[in-house]
């Protein structure tokens, strides 16, 4: 039996993509990835959204920004998040189709 010639990514790229994925998996996280795909949010929003202090949403904030999947814009006092990372999309599509569609708020 001949064996087709497999197409793999190289180990160090894929522990990055391990150490982004270990990042956004977090109910909160994803929460707010869900939020941010649909528009821009202040820090003060998306903790409200997530029933979270500011100060842990920040947190949660500034771990998806180091990983490169948001970024962050300041309008005068305000500073409001949105997705920078277009391949979230489809990973929430993914997390939407296995377990369950978003609820209407």
């Amino acid at each position: 039996m001949t064996r087709k010639k497999l197409r793999l990514t190289n180990l160090e790229a894929l522990s990055q993509a391990a150490e982004c994925l270990r990042i956004l998996a977090h109910p909160h996280r994803l929460r707010m990835i869900q939020m941010l795909l649909q528009g821009d949010y202040t820090v003060g929003e998306l903790a409200e959204a997530c029933e979270l202090p500011s100060a842990m949403a920040s947190e949660h904030l500034r771990l998806m920004q180091r990983c490169g999947f948001l970024t962050s814009v300041k309008e005068g006092r305000k500073v409001f998040y949105r997705v920078a990372e277009p391949h979230l999309q489809d990973i929430l599509h993914c997390v939407e189709a296995r377990f369950g569609a978003p609820v209407p708020t």
